[in-house]
């Protein structure tokens, strides 16, 4: 299969897709792809939150497939670009596949704290309450996933690069990325 210039970072939630994208989309000089923000301009226009879109689409597997095709549709006339979806390693093949891992009490921290997710996700009063969601959604999306498509997204044999987050800045993961990326071009 021959290599396209796209990096998919797929991964767990809250565990840095969206900034460490940003990170190497400057980087690089590539533009971002963002699966999830579609998702949430959906689920917004729908008047349900992430987590109820998430219930939603469990019934309405047309909307995932037309989700997850734009990405695979986007690839076939660009280059140079980073995917940002849980299943863009699926999409396009031909990118380098990147999983990002972070541990769950981190990650419903991040979200608890993250002004900017507020607008479309459900406001919890508490971390716990947070971390419930965070489960809630990976199990909705895992199952969804597997029904739709046949593969589990947390399965490792489908990436190129898997890192752990969890104790590492942004700037740290986008370095690691971009040093293992490199090397996947030239092998």
């Amino acid at each position: 299969m021959e290599k396209k210039h796209i990096i998919s970072l797929g991964g767990e939630l809250a565990s840095g897709k969206g900034t460490v994208s940003k990170i190497l989309m400057k980087r690089l000089n590539y533009s971002v792809y963002r699966n999830g923000d579609y998702f949430r301009k959906l689920a917004k226009e729908s008047g349900m939150d992430v987590t109820t879109f998430n219930e939603y689409v469990e019934d309405h597997p047309e909307i995932d497939r037309q989700i997850e095709n734009s990405a695979s549709e986007y690839a076939k006339e660009h280059d140079n670009f980073i995917i940002d979806a849980r299943l863009g390693w699926y999409a396009v093949p031909q990118s380098f596949k990147v999983y990002l891992k972070v541990d769950i009490n981190v990650a419903a921290k991040r979200v608890f704290e993250d002004e900017t997710r507020r607008t479309t996700e459900r406001k919890f009063a508490t971390i716990e309450e947070q971390k419930a969601d965070i489960k809630k959604r990976y199990e909705l999306e895992n199952e969804r996933y597997w029904q739709l498509y046949g593969i589990r997204k947390a399965d490792e044999s489908n990436y190129d690069f898997i890192l752990d987050t969890t104790n590492l800045t942004p700037e740290q993961v986008a370095d690691e990325i971009e040093e293992e990326y490199k090397k996947w071009l030239e092998e």
